[in-house]
């Protein structure tokens, strides 16, 4: 697949925003498609008589699989037209959806699981590329904390409707509903979705897979910002797997109120903080270098003592209390994960360099839900015990993270200057 040439008409000033808008929508059913079967797992632990590290494997192959190409799919994403990426992917990874609602067997959950994972990974690399071109560094994080709070919309509506629709119309439902969903938007967006040339133009040359993999490994700031991806990500996966069941078997939520419950405190608590913070680090990144990872590093360190008291809850409100604290600290870190990486890599590397941190970050962050599996049941109290200390333990895996990043500042280079960066795009049919 060859990238078509730039047309002679360039996009108004506003459809850079408007291209924001559209992999919103796409970003939301992305999320919503891989966080509904985690919703479900009361039911299906109910009727197949999954036990917790089964019910782990499930949410662990997709996220080892979305990994493994993450890799091959960023290095795709500096090569290809993007659109077809995003859109292609969304009409696969939509069907694999609607199939989930067939399955019966483990390994049936565990393959489309894993197959959802392969058609999900082209989504983040290419987009943010997209967006990275669209927008210069004067409102990257803008665009892309903004973009970030449909990830926390996704798994809202993911969480909750496949609850609700699992309580009163079965758990297949709404992996039919989900997978029709997608496969709509997809084809509606292939006729409003502009591919951007890329940017900079002296650096148009294509490299290769060794090239981007020197380009961001040669850099400190780099390596100690993907380092602490991981940590965060480990933490997270745990969240968004394990958090439906907490709240059903530790504090005796129904199952539809505990999808609502498990997600909106933490994710609309961050969808609410993550436009804010995207503000703050593009005022505070103009103004010395590192700005992004400090927004960040002061996420995770301040949300490393929420994560611990979430675990160590009694009491609901306590509970609540600590979830909407966690999300909101969530946001601020969450607003800078790729625009933080775009100011020390190679500008032709850059869905390369996103590819690499979702392997890497989803690699080591899918052990989280296998994890916590296991030790829920081999661990030396109840389950509901070992799960409770396994989430606070996430505590200390987010203070390390968070040093991590103050070391990153250490190391970082001056601002991107102004000139470098594409305030107006021409777009590719």
């Amino acid at each position: 697949m060859k990238t078509a040439a730039p047309t002679n008409q360039a996009p108004g000033q506003n459809y850079k925003w408007r291209v924001v808008g559209m992999l919103w929508c796409v970003c939301v059913l992305n999320y919503a498609d891989r966080q509904a079967i985690f919703s479900v797992f009361p039911r299906l632990e109910q009727e197949f008589g999954f036990d917790k590290v089964q019910l782990g494997l499930i949410g662990s192959a997709f996220m080892w699989v979305y990994a493994g190409a993450a890799l091959f799919a960023g290095y795709i994403g500096d090569r290809v037209r993007r659109k077809d990426l995003i859109l292609g992917g969304c009409l696969f990874w939509s069907a694999i959806t609607g199939l989930t609602g067939s399955c019966s067997k483990l390994w049936q959950f565990v393959t489309v699981r894993a197959a959802e994972g392969l058609g999900e990974t082209f989504y983040f690399p290419a987009s943010m590329s997209m967006i990275s071109d669209y927008h210069s560094a004067r409102s990257r994080s803008r665009a892309m904390s903004l973009h970030q709070s449909s990830v926390y919309i996704g798994t809202i509506v993911g969480s909750w409707l496949g609850a609700v629709i699992a309580e009163y119309y079965g758990w297949r439902i709404g992996f039919y509903f989900f997978g029709a969903c997608g496969m709509v938007l997809a084809l509606i967006l292939y006729r409003f979705l502009r591919e951007p040339a890329r940017t900079p133009a002296p650096a148009l040359a294509k490299t290769d897979f060794r090239t981007a993999w020197v380009s961001i490994f040669k850099t400190p700031s780099a390596l100690l910002i993907m380092l602490a991806f991981v940590g965060a990500n480990f933490v997270a996966t745990i969240f968004l797997t394990w958090t439906p069941t907490f709240l059903v078997e530790k504090f005796h939520f129904r199952l539809s109120a505990a999808g609502l419950s498990g997600s909106i405190f933490i994710h609309l608590a961050s969808a609410c903080a993550v436009p804010f913070a995207g503000i703050f680090a593009d005022k505070l990144a103009s103004k010395f270098s590192g700005g992004r990872v400090l927004i960040q590093a002061a996420g995770l360190l301040l949300g490393a003592l929420f994560v611990f008291w979430v675990g160590a809850a009694e009491q609901i409100h306590v509970l609540v209390i600590a979830m909407t604290a966690f999300g909101i600290c969530k946001g601020f870190y969450d607003s800078n994960i790729f625009a933080a990486i775009y100011d020390v890599v190679d500008p032709r590397v850059r869905a390369s360099a996103a590819g690499i941190m979702n392997t890497v970050g989803w690699a080591v962050g899918a052990l989280g839900p296998l994890a916590v599996g296991w030790f829920s049941k081999n661990g030396g109290g109840t389950e509901m015990q070992n799960m409770s200390h396994a989430i606070s333990f996430g505590a200390l895996i987010y203070v390390v993270s968070g040093l991590l990043l103050l070391l990153a500042i250490y190391y970082f280079p001056r601002p991107e200057p102004e000139s470098t960066a594409l305030i107006a795009v021409a777009p590719v049919s």
